[in-house]
């Protein structure tokens, strides 16, 4: 079923992530004083009055004289681009303790060009007194401004979740759109999607896994191997390194998991960290490699990590590493290996398998190639007739099931709008009447026709009415 989507966007530190964390009642973004903190979008589940819907955090915006001394500035900027693109309504932050600034202005020239509801939240409103300076904001030109404080949960924080929900689909449009459809995914998504071409651009890479799985040992060998090492260079994780080689004349950059530091009076466990490592390391990596053990059971910290990797949208192999400690060796075990894994990690059952050794080195030449035929399958498009003949086939094989009400599923056109992961969106007589498991047979379908090894697909549902 789909699920309205709200996009939070500001500048940098005007509470944005905290925002978050007290709508979806838990420490999930980091907060921190440092502008800059949260740079990847992030999507959670959120309720209110029985409303469902999904919360995006976003990353601060910064103006334009100071994207020249922010490296990561640009891709924040297109990260928030494409969650614009998604929204269905814009919460628009604002710090009202300082007051309108140059940046809150070309935020608002960017949120303009979008054309979709837009709610001006001023944060860090703690007193009748700061109530008295929202006034200002009026200049924005968008709408009312709605005080609260994010941190104290203050003010009109309920009212402000009201707002939002207010604008949710009613008879499939969205309150206070035009008669225009909402966007068209085809042309706008295409429009944000960065431009690379699969066969010969950098693919960053990320090792990831529990503690003592081989991680570095299989980092150690791929750098060490007849390649030349281009650099060593800080990552945007801190105390993180990413190494940067060259495999046959291709840039590669493998993502360093380390360098989150175990925190002083925090009673977590090295296997807490290392999910947080990986996690930063995973939002980063075009392709993730997934560390396993072969001499340990999966765990509740793989699948944790196998769910994180599949929700990111990363393509992804597992490793299963230290193969050189199982005494029987062959195809028929190595087959029942790839099934206990397909089973436990259902999550990735995308991804293929490879069975390694760091310390004998066997098998090590086989991940990056691996890697890379991920990537190029993430990067794939198919033309749009192509999609439709397949999913149209699939259809009249299976036809949808029909809902208690006795409704049934009509597909009416399906094309794919985007790459990495690849995304296909079904115009359809009522998205409501899409279910999880026919989701799943059209996905298996398109997986039959067009391969995808080693990538995530995604696939939206969007009422006719929408338009």
């Amino acid at each position: 079923m789909y699920k309205p989507i709200v996009v939070i966007v500001g500048r940098p530190n005007v509470g944005k992530s905290t925002f978050f964390n007290r709508c979806i009642q838990q420490k999930h973004a980091i907060v921190d004083d440092t502008p800059g903190i949260t740079r990847d979008r992030i999507y959670k589940d959120c309720d209110w009055s029985g409303h469902n819907f999904i919360l995006v955090d976003t990353g601060g915006i910064l103006p334009d004289e100071g994207r020249s001394f922010e490296p990561m500035a640009k891709e924040v900027l297109d990260q928030v681009k494409q969650a614009l693109v998604e929204a269905d309504v814009i919460v628009f932050m604002v710090d009202g303790r300082e007051g309108i600034t140059g940046a809150d202005e070309e935020v608002a020239n960017i949120i303009r060009r979008v054309k979709k509801p837009v709610i001006l939240a001023v944060n860090k409103i703690d007193s009748i007194k700061e109530n008295n300076s929202i006034m200002e904001f009026y200049g924005l030109g968008l709408g009312d401004p709605m005080p609260l404080s994010a941190m104290t949960g203050a003010g009109n924080v309920g009212d402000l979740l009201d707002a939002i929900i207010a604008y949710f689909p009613q008879n499939g449009k969205v309150a206070g759109k035009s008669k225009k459809k909402q966007f068209d995914y085809e042309e706008e998504l295409e429009e944000t999607e960065e431009k690379r071409d699969p066969a010969t651009c950098p693919v960053s890479i990320a090792i990831v896994g529990r503690p003592n799985v081989g991680k570095s040992s299989i980092t150690n060998v791929l750098c060490g191997q007849k390649r030349s090492i281009v650099a060593d260079e800080p990552g945007t994780t801190r105390d993180a390194v990413d190494t940067k080689i060259t495999y046959q004349g291709r840039e590669i950059t493998l993502v360093d998991t380390a360098g989150i530091r175990r925190k002083s009076r925090v009673d977590y466990g090295v296997e807490a960290f290392s999910v947080v490592r990986s996690l930063k390391a995973l939002e980063r990596a075009d392709v993730v490699v997934l560390v396993l053990d072969a001499s340990l059971e999966i765990s509740d910290q793989d699948q944790k990590l196998a769910s994180k990797i599949e929700e990111a949208g990363k393509a992804a192999i597992i490793v299963m590493n230290k193969w050189d400690l199982i005494q029987d060796r062959s195809s028929t075990t190595m087959n029942q290996f790839t099934d206990l894994i397909k089973r436990e990690l259902r999550s990735l059952s995308y991804a293929e398998v490879l069975f390694t050794s760091a310390t004998n080195k066997l098998r090590m030449n086989k991940i990056i190639e691996a890697c890379l035929r991920a990537f190029s399958e993430t990067s794939r498009r198919i033309n749009t007739g192509l999609v439709n003949q397949i999913l149209n086939e699939a259809v009249a094989l299976s036809p949808p099931p029909a809902s208690k009400r006795g409704k049934r599923l009509k597909v009416y056109y399906s094309t794919q709008v985007t790459t990495n992961p690849p995304t296909f969106v079904l115009k359809v007589s009522d998205a409501k009447l899409l279910s999880r498991p026919y989701q799943t047979y059209l996905e298996r379908k398109l997986r039959e026709a067009f391969g995808f090894a080693g990538s995530p697909l995604r696939i939206i549902a969007r009422s006719k009415a929408e338009n």
